[in-house]
């Protein structure tokens, strides 16, 4: 008899249960999709903001338990912008303070 470390990853009808390998990112349009590379910017869906990964403030709300379920994760500055996210003021004080300008004109 042969076990070994896929048993359990097949449902009853053949497929695989396990997630496909990779990251989930979030596109210019919002939407996720899948992709072989992690993310370099990570957001938080519900205020629409977006930082570097090792920011204080978005490392102190996720050890705290909040908002890991709206978190997202993005290749790219650009691609955050265009998906309609700010930067954050702690992280990215100046991106913040011209975005802020911009919006003020």
């Amino acid at each position: 008899m042969v076990h070994s470390a896929l048993v359990g990853t097949r449902r009853f009808d053949g497929t695989d249960s396990a997630p496909a390998p990779g990251y989930t990112l979030t596109g210019v349009d919002g939407k996720p999709y899948r992709s072989d590379t992690a993310g370099r910017f990570g957001g938080y869906r519900r205020g629409r903001i977006y930082g570097r990964l090792d920011c204080p403030s978005a490392l102190r709300h996720i050890a705290r338990g909040n908002y890991v379920r709206h978190r997202v994760f993005f290749a790219d500055e650009a691609t955050a912008v265009a998906a309609g996210y700010r930067p954050c003021s702690v992280c990215l004080p100046h991106r913040h303070r011209a975005w802020r300008e911009g919006e003020a004109s």
